[in-house]
């Protein structure tokens, strides 16, 4: 083989090897993206049924029930226009509560439910995740009587 066929094949091999792993990166990064949704957009049918990604919103008052004996709970979120459904069984932050923004990690059951893998609240008075919040002011405009062209 002559010196130059050796390094074309070598190239050729470094190539190929670069290849595989940006192929390699880009699935495992599309595997582990966490898309986020508000509840106009689940109730639109844009969110995956199946794939884990996060609803956000206010917990709407009135809408906490707890199974009794157990730790299964259940409540409603709402983005001002479109309300969720969602379930979890676990432990809920200290600061959940009603009228609270919060981010839930999860999926969607064949009935609409979202199954809540992990719940999060915001962790002061002035933080809500940038997503809900982006979520909720877009909404507010939209809103019927909020004044908004």
């Amino acid at each position: 083989m002559t010196p130059r066929r050796k390094r074309l094949l070598i190239v050729a091999a470094v190539l190929a090897g670069v290849s595989v792993a940006a192929a390699l990166a880009v699935q495992a990064f599309r595997d582990n993206m966490m898309l986020f949704f508000d509840p106009s957009q689940v109730i639109a049918g844009e969110a995956p049924r199946d794939r884990v990604f996060r609803v956000g919103g206010m917990v709407t008052q009135g809408s906490v029930t707890r199974a009794p004996g157990s730790l299964e709970v259940r409540f409603v979120v709402t983005d001002f226009r479109h309300s969720v459904p969602i379930s979890y069984s676990g432990l809920l932050p200290d600061l959940f509560r009603e009228g609270q923004g919060i981010v839930a990690r999860g999926r969607l059951n064949e009935s609409g439910v979202f199954v809540a893998e992990e719940v999060l609240a915001k962790h002061d008075e002035n933080y809500m995740p940038p997503e809900v919040a982006e979520s909720l002011k877009r909404d507010a405009k939209a809103a019927p009587g909020s004044g908004a062209p």
